[in-house]
C-alpha cells in the first residue's frame, strides 16, 4: 500500500512502530492528569451562577447583598393538637432548645416570637422553626448532619406530634439520592459493557481493550477538567455526563479500529500489513467522526448557559482524548498483542464474529435493496409517526412534583406547601437602593405588598429583609399554585408585568428583580426556547460542512444531516409520548408526567447529533471506500453495510443498555435523559443505518456522489484502500478468527 498523507494513518503507523513509547506515553498521561486534577480539585459553579435572565441577576443582587447562609425549616405539626395547647409548645420548645445547641446554627426563630406568628399555620395545627446554617451556603450540606439529628431527637422525644425538617437537609437527601442514582448507573453499566463487548469480539482480551481506552479517557478528562474549572467552574453532576459520553464514543472507536483489524487479518494480511489498513481506514473515520461529535457539542456554548458550558467544555475534552487514544494508544497496543488480542477465547461466540453482520443483517438488507422505493417510505413512515408527537412537546422545569414522592424531604416539603402555601417557594422581590430606609422606597415596598395580598394570587405572611448596609430588600410572597404549574406562572406575570413597575419599579436609581423558583423556571424555559434554533443551526451547518469536506458530495452531507434530524425528532416524539402520558408511569416507576425537561431537547440533540454521526460516517466512509476502488453504487452500498452491520450492531448495543441504564433511575430527569439517548441510537442502528441509508442511497445511484462544478476546489481527502476488492464472498469463521 503507498504511502500516505492520511493523519490518522501516519499517527497509527508511528504508534506501531513506536509501540512501548505510546503505552507508556499513554499511561503516564492518564495518571499525570489524575494526579494534578486531585492536587488542583475541580471548581464547581454555584447555585446563583447557573440561574438564568432577571431571576439570575435578581439572586445575584440578593446574594451580594446579604451573603445569606442557607436556611432550614423544622415543621411542627399534629391533626390532634394546636399550636396553643401544652404540647405542641412543649414540643416546639424542644426543638428550638435542641437546634440551638449545634454550633453551626444560628437565627433560631420560634413561631411564638413577636412578629413570627406567620409560622403557624390557619388551621392551628401546624408550625415552624426557621433557622440558619452558618458558613459558605453552597456547602452547607456538609454541616447539616448534626441539626438532622437534633431534629430527630426532638422527634423521638415527642411522638404524639410529626417533627420533620426541610431545607438544606432536602438538599442533602437529594444529593445523595443523585449519587446513588449514578452509583448504581455505573456499577451496571461496566459489566453489561463488557458482556456485550465479549459477544461481539468472542475473546476476553479484545473485549477488554475498548473498555480500558474508554475509561482511561475518563480518568483523564476528569482529572484535566480541573485546569479550565479554575476559571470556568463546571457543574456538579459533570462526572455522570463525562462518563456517559466517554464511555459511548471511547468504545465506539476502539470497536471500529479493532474490528478491521481483526478483518483485514481474516483477509490474509500480514499483522503490520493489517494493523496499517485499520490505521488508514477505520482511523480516519475516527478522527472525522470526533470532529464531528466535537463541532455538535461545541453547539451548547450558544445557549449562553454556563451549565450547558462546562458540559460543552467536559464533553468536547472527552470525546478528544478519546479520539487520540484511539489513533496512538490503540493501535500500539495492537501493535504489542499481535494475534494474541484473540486470546481467551470463549466457545460458541464464533458465530457472531462474522464479518458481514450475521445472516439476519443481510437477509435484511437484500430485501431492502431489492425494494428500495418501498423500504423509503416505510421507514420515513414509521419515523415521522414516532416523531408527530414532539408537535405537542411541553417543555417545563418543574418543581418538587417531579422528584420521588417517596423520599423523606418531598413528603414534608408536600405537607409543607399544603400547611403554609406557597411559603417554601416564595416570589422573591429584590430591591437594590441607595438607601432603603428613604422614604420613597418604603411607601413603594408596603405598596407592593398591598398590590401582592390584594389580587390573591399571593398568600400572608409577607416578609421583608434588609441587609445591614440598608442597600438591599428581600420581599418574600408566598405564591399561589406549585411554584411552577399555570396558577404560579399567572401570579409571576401579574409580578413582574404590573405590580413591580406601579411601586418599587417606579422608582428612579433603584434596581430591581424578581427570582424564587417560579422566576427562574420561566426565566429558563423563556432562554432554551430563543437560542434553541442558534444552536441547531450552529451544529446542522458545521456538521454539513465537515461532510462535505470529508466525502466531497453535496448529496451524501445532506442526506446524513436529514437522517439523523429524523431519528432525533423520532426520539422527542418517544420523550413526549412516555412522559407527557401517564401509560409509562407504572412501568418506568415515576410519578411525574407535566413535559419534557426544558433543558432536554437542546441537550439531547447535540448529543444525539454527535453519537448518530459515528455511524454515518464510519458506514459512509466503508461505501465511499468501495466505491473509490471501482464497485458500483449498488455493489458499494452492500458492502459497507454489510461489513459494518456487526460493529455498529454491537457499539449500539452498548450504547442502548448503557443509557437504558438510566431509564430505571429514580429522578426523572435521569430518566428522560436514559430514555430519549437510548431509543434514539436504537432507532438509528435500525431503521435508519439498516433500512433508510441503504435505501436512499440505492435510489439515488452515482448522485450520491454528486458535487457541483463551484465545490470542486474543495480539498481531496484520499479514502485509503485496505485491500482491492470485488464484492466479497463470506468469509468462513474459522478463518475470521485466525
Amino acid at each position: 500500500m503507498k504511502r500516505s498523507t492520511n493523519v490518522a494513518a501516519r499517527m497509527g503507523r508511528w504508534s506501531a512502530r513506536h509501540r512501548k513509547t505510546a503505552i507508556f506515553g499513554w499511561l503516564a498521561f492518564v495518571v499525570a492528569a489524575v494526579v494534578l486534577g486531585g492536587a488542583l480539585g475541580t471548581k464547581q459553579l454555584t447555585d446563583t451562577d447557573t440561574l438564568p435572565g432577571e431571576s439570575g441577576r435578581a439572586a445575584r443582587m440578593l446574594d451580594d447583598g446579604f451573603k445569606q447562609p442557607a436556611g432550614e425549616t423544622v415543621l411542627v405539626q399534629s391533626s390532634k393538637h394546636t399550636a396553643d395547647s401544652p404540647a405542641f409548645r412543649a414540643a416546639v420548645a424542644d426543638v428550638v432548645r435542641r437546634v440551638s445547641a449545634v454550633s453551626v446554627v444560628t437565627n433560631v426563630q420560634s413561631p411564638y416570637a413577636a412578629g413570627n406568628r406567620g409560622q403557624i399555620s390557619a388551621d392551628g395545627h401546624s408550625a415552624t422553626v426557621s433557622l440558619d446554617i452558618r458558613g459558605d451556603a453552597d456547602t452547607a450540606t456538609d454541616r447539616i448532619q448534626p441539626v438532622m439529628d437534633a431534629v430527630d431527637g426532638a422527634a423521638a422525644a415527642n411522638p404524639s406530634l410529626r417533627i420533620e425538617e426541610f431545607g438544606v437537609s432536602a438538599e442533602k437527601q437529594l444529593d445523595d439520592k443523585f449519587n446513588q442514582d449514578l452509583e448504581r448507573a455505573g456499577l451496571l453499566s461496566l459489566p453489561v459493557t463488557i458482556v456485550i463487548l465479549v459477544v461481539a469480539f468472542g475473546a476476553l482480551v479484545a473485549a477488554g481493550i475498548p473498555l480500558l481506552l474508554a475509561l482511561s479517557a475518563v480518568m483523564a478528562t476528569m482529572g484535566l477538567l480541573a485546569i479550565p474549572s479554575q476559571v470556568w467552574p463546571v457543574d456538579e453532576n459533570i462526572s455522570a455526563i463525562v462518563l456517559l459520553i466517554g464511555l459511548a464514543v471511547g468504545v465506539d472507536y476502539s470497536m471500529f479500529y479493532l474490528k478491521r483489524e481483526r478483518e483485514e487479518r481474516a483477509a490474509g494480511k500480514s499483522e503490520s500489513a493489517a494493523l496499517e489498513a485499520a490505521a488508514a481506514t477505520s482511523g480516519r473515520s475516527v478522527l472525522i467522526s470526533g470532529l464531528t461529535v466535537m463541532t455538535a457539542l461545541a453547539g451548547m456554548f450558544l445557549t449562553g448557559d454556563k451549565t450547558f458550558g462546562s458540559f460543552a467544555m467536559a464533553t468536547i475534552l472527552v470525546v478528544a482524548i478519546a479520539v487520540l487514544g484511539s489513533l496512538t494508544v490503540l493501535p500500539a497496543l495492537l501493535s504489542w498483542l499481535g494475534d494474541r488480542v484473540n486470546k481467551v477465547r470463549v466457545p460458541f461466540l464464533h458465530r457472531f464474529q462474522r464479518p458481514e453482520g450475521g445472516r439476519a443483517w443481510g437477509w435484511i438488507l437484500d430485501r431492502v435493496l431489492a425494494h428500495p422505493l418501498v423500504s423509503v417510505i416505510g421507514a420515513t413512515a414509521v419515523l415521522v409517526a414516532l416523531a408527530l408527537p414532539a408537535l405537542g412537546m411541553k417543555t417545563v422545569v418543574p418543581g418538587a412534583e417531579a422528584l420521588p414522592q417517596d423520599l423523606p424531604a418531598v413528603q414534608t416539603y408536600n405537607r409543607l406547601q399544603a400547611s403554609f402555601p406557597g411559603g417554601q417557594d416564595p416570589a422573591t422581590v429584590v430591591v437594590k437602593a441607595p438607601s432603603i430606609d428613604s422614604p420613597r422606597v418604603k411607601a413603594a415596598i408596603a405598596g407592593l405588598q398591598r398590590q401582592a395580598l390584594a389580587g390573591g394570587q399571593f398568600h400572608q405572611p409577607v416578609t421583608v429583609s434588609v441587609n445591614k448596609a440598608r442597600t438591599v430588600a428581600e420581599i418574600d410572597l408566598p405564591i399561589a399554585g406549585s411554584s411552577t404549574d399555570a396558577a404560579s406562572n399567572a401570579a409571576l406575570a401579574s409580578l413582574r408585568g404590573k405590580i413591580v413597575p406601579s411601586t418599587v419599579g417606579s422608582i428612579d436609581g433603584v434596581e430591581v428583580g424578581v427570582t424564587g423558583t417560579t422566576a427562574i423556571s420561566k426565566d429558563f424555559d423563556s432562554a432554551m426556547r430563543s437560542t434553541a434554533p442558534l444552536v441547531f443551526a450552529f451544529v446542522l451547518a458545521f456538521a454539513f460542512v465537515l461532510l462535505l469536506v470529508s466525502f466531497r458530495s453535496i448529496v451524501l452531507a445532506a442526506k446524513a444531516i436529514l437522517l439523523n434530524l429524523l431519528s432525533v425528532a423520532a426520539a422527542y416524539g418517544i420523550l413526549v409520548l412516555v412522559f407527557q402520558h401517564s401509560w409509562a408511569k407504572g412501568i418506568l416507576g415515576f410519578d411525574y408526567s407535566g413535559g419534557v425537561m426544558a433543558f432536554m431537547p437542546v441537550f439531547l440533540f447535540v448529543i444525539l447529533f454527535g453519537l448518530s454521526m459515528d455511524y454515518h460516517v464510519f458506514i459512509l466512509s466503508r461505501i465511499r471506500e468501495a466505491y473509490d476502488r471501482g464497485m458500483k453504487t449498488e455493489d458499494a452500498v452492500a458492502h459497507g453495510i454489510k461489513t459494518t452491520a456487526g460493529v455498529v450492531t454491537s457499539a449500539a448495543i452498548v450504547m442502548v443498555f448503557v443509557f437504558g441504564i438510566f431509564a430505571t433511575l429514580s429522578i426523572v430527569m435521569l430518566k428522560q435523559f436514559g430514555v430519549g439517548l437510548a431509543a434514539a441510537v436504537l432507532i438509528d442502528a435500525t431503521i435508519v443505518r439498516a433500512v433508510l441509508l441503504p435505501a436512499a442511497m440505492m435510489l439515488l445511484g452515482d448522485w450520491n456522489w454528486y458535487l457541483p462544478r463551484w465545490l470542486e476546489w474543495l480539498p481531496k481527502l484520499e479514502h485509503e484502500r485496505s485491500t482491492e476488492v470485488a464484492p466479497e464472498p463470506e468469509l468462513e469463521p474459522a478463518r475470521l478468527a485466525a
